[in-house]
């Protein structure tokens, strides 16, 4: 089923949500589509293991209290999970009906249950805890006193700090901003997913028993070692990736260039969202050529639109086939009026006497044998460079790990990316009861792919302290 989305011309001129959630008697009749197979392939293809069948089958008999019991099961996360994870790779990827016609709106009934609960106002988990039902079966004990450190309030390490609430640890996230929510809040335009949705789900994590501080920078305010000082007997860290790349292009240094980082940092952060009642220093200029092809491109691009530039161009090495942006984003964004210029690699930013940029100087691409990533390797063609006429530039060819955590923790092994080496089975590091995951580790990757991790480490982190409660840090060193 087709979700109804904001008329493009007006949604360019607002940070409203894009995208609207399907209404009640949408979401039953897509429930009611599906096969409900016997060896249900979406649920093994979902990173946080949610039982598919089982929840849709509980919107298509309208339970929907069940429904989203269901999915909190494995998901501490829906309403972002619902909204921003690439479902057509994974779980609607392989929907027995996606080869005959189009797979269930798996996301978007996700996304129909949160958004249910939410504005029901009675959160299942939550209220299961006030009620003192929440140490039941499966739930662990709270009472086993082991203290867990997660260092980053993203995605990660929500998900690895709720799932060791629910089997009974005290956790404590450390942030080092003063919102909590990582990327979510930071990375992803409100127009993609909304503040207040992260906000309400960091609310329901709190809930169940995760304790959350702010502005707390471990590295600088406190040192792995010293966490295991306080009494933590593990660690899980899911610090990001807040080290934006560059070209290394001539140029990159010149006024109203912009990393996609910084960019959406401070829409985000400084409410650019919410403009002109926040005024924010962002100097956009008429016309905007964007660096890259992946969602924080797509994301770059149409924020650059909404702030007011006249015209906004995307500009990619390879063709829009190997865009790795989600293909309803990139149709969202050329919807927007967004122009794509594919095949097409800068190779200087140039500037007028008060060197800000005034234009870009490209060169023309075709394709060739595919390299190491499976996709068809880019190759300038002779004699084909131009310039585009632009007076901003947005870099968003990726990001790696933020380096303050890591030049504090010398000890622990990371690869010539400065990602986190860990085990991919437990997320484990080279260091006893110190486990790691999501863009710490794999330098850019999606949302679900880190709760994915999380979820990992927390069952990793789990069985080791039930063998091992010493101070492993210190056994280390």
């Amino acid at each position: 089923m087709t979700v109804k989305k904001q008329n493009a011309k007006d949604r360019t001129k607002n940070f409203n949500e894009v995208a609207f959630g399907l209404s009640q008697e949408e979401a039953v009749n897509e429930a009611s589509r599906c096969l409900f197979c016997k060896k249900p392939r979406c649920s093994t293809k979902c990173p946080v293991e949610i039982d598919i069948p089982r929840f849709i089958e509980a919107i298509k008999n309208k339970k929907f209290d069940d429904a989203i019991k269901i999915i909190k099961e494995k998901n501490n996360l829906p309403g972002v999970c619902g909204r921003v994870c690439p479902q057509e790779d994974q779980c609607e990827g392989v929907c027995v009906l996606a080869a005959k016609k189009t797979p269930i709106n798996i996301g978007g009934l996700e996304r129909f249950a949160a958004d249910w609960e939410l504005k029901e106002g009675t959160p299942y988990e939550n209220q299961r805890f006030r009620t003192g039902q929440a140490s039941d079966k499966g739930q662990g004990t709270r009472t086993s006193g082991a203290k867990v450190a997660v260092i980053g309030s993203g995605p990660a390490g929500l998900t690895c700090a709720g799932d060791l609430a629910r089997l009974g640890y005290r956790v404590t996230v450390f942030e080092a901003l003063h919102t909590a929510g990582g990327v979510l809040v930071y990375g992803i335009p409100e127009f993609r997913l909304p503040k207040d949705i992260v906000k309400k789900e960091v609310e329901y994590l709190k809930s169940l028993g995760v304790e959350i501080k702010m502005n707390f920078i471990v590295g600088k305010v406190s040192t792995l070692k010293e966490l295991y000082e306080e009494g933590y007997k593990a660690v899980f860290i899911g610090t990001g990736a807040g080290l934006p790349s560059f070209m290394k292009i001539p140029g990159e240094n010149l006024n109203r260039v912009y990393s996609s980082n910084e960019l959406l940092t401070r829409a985000n952060l400084m409410k650019a969202y919410l403009f002109p009642e926040y005024d924010t220093p962002i100097n956009i200029g008429r016309r905007v050529a964007v660096i890259g092809g992946g969602n924080t491109a797509m994301d770059s691009a149409r924020v650059s639109l909404r702030l007011g530039a006249e015209k906004v161009y995307i500009v990619y090495r390879r063709s829009e086939k190997e865009m790795p942006a989600r293909r309803e984003e990139v149709e969202n964004a050329k919807e927007e009026g967004i122009e794509l210029h594919i095949l097409t690699l800068p190779k200087k930013i140039l500037g007028d006497e008060k060197d800000f940029v005034k234009g870009m100087e490209c060169v023309k691409m075709k394709l060739g044998e595919p390299d190491a990533s499976g996709r068809r390797r880019p190759i300038p063609i002779e004699g084909s460079e131009f310039t585009m006429d632009v007076d901003t530039v947005i870099v968003a060819v990726g990001q790696s790990p933020n380096p303050v955590f890591l030049k504090a923790t010398p000890e622990l092994k990371v690869d010539k990316w400065n990602k986190v080496v860990v085990d991919p089975e437990t997320q484990a590091t080279n260091l006893k009861g110190v486990y790691a995951g999501g863009d710490a580790t794999y330098g850019d990757d999606t949302v679900i792919a880190a709760m994915g991790a999380g979820k990992r480490a927390a069952r990793a982190i789990h069985d080791y302290l039930r063998r091992n409660d010493k101070c492993p840090i210190t056994k280390s060193q």
